[in-house]
């Protein structure tokens, strides 16, 4: 496989896991990454361990900016920069100077989304008007959005700028929510006029344990329930994973989205707190059960998704399960199982599986093959 170059919006927890996983896959290289602070770019590749170094410290929170844009209006460059890794929680401080903007590497700026797209849109119409492939080097084959979502269009409208302004290339996302590929999906076209193939909800959950149950339907004729349980492990709390732990309240009985987004931090460790850092949810809006039915596996109705999360210890509190249960062709009901190994951690299970499903998504774009795909889409078909 050719090498790929690819950005990453947002350096928080998923976007800098992202970048230091990136390190191990040789046909990766990273070439930019932005937050709202600052933005870096080199196409010779990143260093990713200075990167890295530079960015480390507190996540930032900023509770009076958290409605930047909320009413779905045309934001401006400085409040998507705020957004980009920002005030739901997500970006990294270093002293006077927070985020990327600390890396040698980097320059501030007040818009880095739209940094980065003139930088991909720039090297998309180099290489495709390049006759002699020089131009190809330059090129951002692949773009991760590891940015908070918690207004449902965010992510959507992130990638109508990448359209617009001509890129051609692939957009990746690990979003949870099942009301958002509805969103995806009504841009299709509009995504196939551009040249760009969005892969969408391709982190653990949905993506990877996706994946598992479209692959693990491969043995029935009809599928008759999916259920999905996951356990995570965060010793380090909510103070590093805000955005993860912060999405994950808004899947409590009594919460939603926006409640979620509205709280203070201190409400948010509060809820942690009346549940002694160990948190259970069942019937998630995952949106793993609107991914498999549009793959055609089962109706979303008959998926269900729900796990624990505890914030005071990196073991897993409870093994990653898929179960598939459906009728075989000779009329035999059964129940295939796919389990995680309980060593494997968060950010293996999601970033590993993002990476990987960015370069499914580049065989696509560079087959010529355009519009929104989801990671049961990549899997055999049912």
């Amino acid at each position: 496989m050719d090498e790929i170059n690819f950005a990453v919006l947002g350096t928080g927890g998923i976007g800098r896991r992202a970048l230091d996983v990136s390190r191990d896959k040789p046909q990766l290289t990273p070439v930019a990454a932005c937050d709202r602070h600052g933005v870096a770019v080199d196409h010779d590749g990143l260093d990713v361990a200075e990167l890295l170094a530079a960015t480390e410290g507190n996540v930032a929170s900023d509770p009076e900016h958290r409605d930047v844009a909320s009413d779905g209006g045309a934001a401006t460059g400085a409040d998507e920069g705020r957004r980009s890794a920002g005030e739901h929680g997500g970006v990294k401080q270093t002293g006077a100077d927070a985020g990327v903007v600390a890396s040698d590497q980097a320059e501030p700026t007040e818009t880095p989304i739209d940094d980065i797209i003139a930088e991909a849109t720039s090297a998309s119409k180099q290489h495709s008007s390049s006759t002699d492939g020089i131009a190809a080097s330059d090129r951002i084959d692949g773009v991760l959005i590891a940015l908070p979502n918690f207004e449902h269009d965010f992510v959507p409208r992130v990638a109508d700028r990448f359209a617009d302004a001509g890129y051609t290339g692939v957009l990746v996302d690990v979003l949870k929510r099942s009301r958002v590929i509805g969103m995806l999906d009504d841009r299709e076209a509009a995504f196939e006029d551009a040249g760009m193939t969005f892969v969408c909800g391709a982190g653990a959950t949905p993506g990877f344990l996706t994946g598992a149950a479209a692959i693990a339907a491969q043995s029935f004729v009809e599928v008759e329930e999916v259920e999905i349980w996951w356990g995570v492990g965060l010793r380090s709390g909510y103070e590093d994973n805000r955005g993860t732990v912060r999405e994950d309240v808004a899947h409590l009985p009594g919460y939603d989205i926006d409640d979620a987004r509205a709280m203070s931090d201190d409400e948010i460790e509060a809820v942690i707190d009346e549940h002694d850092g160990v948190i259970e949810f069942e019937d998630m809006e995952h949106a793993d059960d609107v991914l498999l039915e549009r793959a055609g596996v089962c109706d979303a109705a008959d998926v269900t998704v729900g796990g624990i999360l505890d914030v005071t210890s990196d073991e897993k509190p409870t093994t990653t399960t898929v179960s598939v249960t459906g009728r075989t062709f000779d009329g035999e009901t059964g129940t295939n199982t796919f389990q995680l190994d309980d060593a494997t951690s968060m950010e293996a299970n999601v970033n590993g599986p993002a990476l990987g499903y960015l370069k499914a998504g580049v065989r696509r774009n560079r087959a010529g093959e355009y519009g929104v795909f989801g990671p049961a889409d990549l899997m055999p078909r049912f």
